[in-house]
């Protein structure tokens, strides 16, 4: 009689009747005499799925994806463009190939957006199809979301079985940051995608040492690399060290592998940098957040070390205290670190049993050891940078972490639960618990205005559920379930609440936050009325006791109203992190006549002037880029294209974040103003670069 080992995890679930061999068996899947399934039977396998998963798991991962789905595209077009910032430059590119290629902020090439295009490809694409719109533009990136939620999926299952994989999924898909960021256009949600995509053909890799799939890594990091530049490789180092400690080959094919993945790497990413940087400058749009025109100069200086060092040329640096608790601190934690603790304290847990397994199949181990190291690693890596680097960091950066805290926490409560009989494992699960119900009551309390009630739930039931499991063994399997249900209940009560109130609230701007406003928002923040005018500042650890609009912490995160006076909108500051509305008149004289020139309008900043291009789908220079400072285009380049009529208007732009203009932005305005007619065009001032002052009529 064999006996099955307490720290052995417990044997899939069968249904009764199917084979007892999985997909590598020598007998064929759906039986020895039945005929190969052909179209009639896609339906069935479609919904059934793997014959040795339960039945319930292709219904639940459908069900998962069709929830998320749903969640990341409601009333999506509430956000309107989002970021303009990111949607001007998406529109350029929906109306010229050589924008879309260098991700120009607008169709005449002046200048790039601070970022590699990769991640405004797929919303280019999506324009060009379905036309311009908020929908066409935010919807790849929920779908990005529901990709990333499946990926995350199949990864875990594959070692842990199908109720890990819809648990991390499930984690990853109620993240409040993730859900801010999947329903947003910055590039993070196509990084999010493509690091799960690396870590899941790593794990492969792990598997069998078949390098294809460690080629196949190198290209989702080389792709990554085009998204976000070098905040794809922060996890590649503890990936490639896992691979050559633990691959089931020879430690030679091992590093030659790693060589062949570098290579992929490489050339997925280097394809796009070598013709930036071989382009004549002359004939290529500026490059955009670096002070040299260089490409290489951006991603290691202002997009690389700067942001480590917080030596950004051009943009300043030094944004907010660092160190351990960084994440946890008032404006980061209600963002990711709901279960940021449990997936710490999972991790440990994990890599403790995989380790010290015993009367277990070694393969099954040792692929249970490769997934934690492997998420951990990548939990560990981004969450240190994440914590210590000292230059610009916004809260929404931490959609990356969310996939990791995610698999760490479906794989580690599915391992604990399954030997649960066990007083070590019911001690740590019971523990898990009462800490996430201890620190979401912690969470919760720094929006003591918001839900005052959630809080006293979350705290009492994850307790009581902490309790009950710590007896689990004893208890029948009907009451251990209960408790086990309260105490995911407790555990993501507060996250979900969290993720109903971002749902709720249009964001706009730069700067974003997920959830209610917790009187921290970080780097700066306005609160726009329901006529888009005004607004109280919210300087890092400042808020105001009342701002316009409405009440403080007011239903939907913050006071006042979106532009179309449906409900609170959270914008960035005017022209720096956020643009401005533009009136009909504006739009009307801006579009005359604009076929005549290349430029319709030109202005400081990237928002002012991501804001007349989407009024009026007409190229607008941005002036400095997207603060300002960029030297681009210099006073003589700019007076030049002046006396060429390639320009017809110049706005008078917002303050860029309540600051004084610089530089060349300051220099182009003095000399736009003391040369040419001013004309007022609803609440916009412009300039008719056409009429110099000396021929206007008397």
């Amino acid at each position: 009689m064999t006996t099955h080992h307490p720290d052995a995890p417990m044997p899939p679930t069968r249904l009764r009747g199917e084979p007892r061999h999985g997909r590598t068996g020598s007998v064929p899947a759906y039986g020895p005499d039945a005929r190969p399934p052909g179209l009639r039977g896609l339906p069935r396998r479609f919904w059934r799925g793997h014959l040795e998963d339960p039945g319930w798991a292709r219904p639940g991962l459908l069900g998962l994806l069709a929830v998320t789905a749903v969640l990341y595209v409601w009333d999506l077009g509430a956000s309107r463009y989002a970021n303009e910032f990111y949607s001007a430059a998406v529109q350029a590119g929906s109306e010229s190939w050589k924008a879309m290629f260098f991700g120009s902020s607008d169709a005449a090439n002046s200048i790039t957006v601070d970022k590699p295009p990769g991640a405004l490809w797929p919303m280019a694409l999506s324009v060009r199809l379905f036309g311009l719109s908020s929908w066409s533009v935010l919807v790849p990136e929920a779908l990005m979301g529901v990709a990333t939620v499946g990926v995350l999926y199949a990864a875990v299952k594959r070692h842990f079985g199908p109720a890990a994989g819809l648990l991390a999924g499930a984690v990853c898909a109620l993240t409040p940051v993730a859900v801010l960021m999947f329903r947003f256009n910055n590039p993070d949600a196509l990084l999010c995608l493509l690091m799960v995509c690396a870590v899941y053909c790593v794990l492969r890799g792990l598997d069998d040492a078949r390098t294809k799939w460690l080629v196949l890594a190198g290209v989702c990091f080389g792709l990554g690399f085009l998204t976000k530049t070098l905040q794809a490789w922060l996890i590649v180092p503890p990936l490639a060290l896992l691979y050559v400690l633990c691959a089931p080959t020879r430690v030679r094919r091992r590093l030659a592998q790693l060589l062949w993945a570098g290579l992929a790497m490489l050339v997925s990413a280097g394809w796009w940098v070598a013709i930036v940087e071989l382009w004549p400058k002359s004939s290529r749009p500026y490059i955009g957040g670096s002070q040299d025109n260089s490409f290489l100069g951006l991603t290691f200086g202002y997009n690389g070390f700067g942001r480590i060092t917080g030596d950004e040329g051009g943009r300043g640096g030094g944004w907010g205290g660092t160190g351990f608790t960084r994440l946890f601190g008032a404006d980061m934690g209600g963002q990711i670190a709901w279960l940021l603790p449990a997936a710490f304290l999972l991790l440990l847990a994990g890599v403790w049993l995989a380790w010290r397994g015993r009367g277990t199949d070694a393969a099954l181990l040792a692929g249970e050891r490769g997934a934690f190291l492997a998420w951990g690693g990548a939990l560990l890596m981004t969450f240190l940078t994440f914590s210590f680097m000292s230059g610009i960091f916004h809260q929404y950066y931490n959609v990356a972490l969310a996939p990791y805290i995610a698999a760490l926490v479906g794989m580690g409560t599915v391992v604990l639960w399954r030997r649960r009989a066990r007083p070590a494992a019911a001690v740590v699960l019971g523990a898990t618990v009462a800490l996430t119900a201890v620190w979401s009551y912690v969470l919760l309390g720094r929006t003591a205005h918001w839900l005052p009630w959630l809080r006293w739930s979350v705290l009492i039931g994850g307790v009581a559920a902490a309790l009950a499991l710590l007896v689990v063994a004893r208890l029948g399997r009907r009451l251990a379930w209960w408790a086990a249900g309260v105490g995911l209940a407790a555990s993501v009560g507060g996250p979900v609440a969290y993720v109903a109130n971002t749902v709720g609230t249009p964001h706009s701007g730069s700067i974003v936050t997920a959830g209610p406003a917790s009187g921290q928002s970080g780097m700066g923040m306005v609160m726009r009325g329901k006529k888009g005018a005004g607004g109280a500042f919210f300087a890092a650890g400042k808020q105001p006791k009342k701002a316009p609009g409405g009440p403080q912490g007011g239903a939907g995160g913050g006071p006042g109203g979106d532009r179309r006076g449906k409900g609170p909108v959270l914008v960035g500051v005017g022209g720096l992190l956020d643009g401005q509305d533009i009136s009909a008149q504006a739009k009307a004289a801006v579009k005359a006549d604009a076929e005549d020139y290349t430029w319709a309008l030109a202005t400081v900043g990237s928002h002012n002037a991501a804001s007349y291009q989407l009024a009026t789908g007409k190229p607008v220079m941005a002036i400095g880029g997207f603060n300002g400072s960029d030297p681009s285009p210099t006073l003589d380049a700019f007076k030049e294209a002046v006396r060429q009529g390639k320009i017809h208007y110049f706005a008078e732009p917002e303050r860029l974040g309540g600051q004084r203009q610089a530089g060349y932005g300051s220099a182009i305005t003095s000399w736009v103003k003391a040369n040419f007619q001013k004309v007022k065009e609803g609440k916009s001032t412009l300039y008719d670069l056409t009429k110099p002052k000396a021929q206007k009529e008397s």
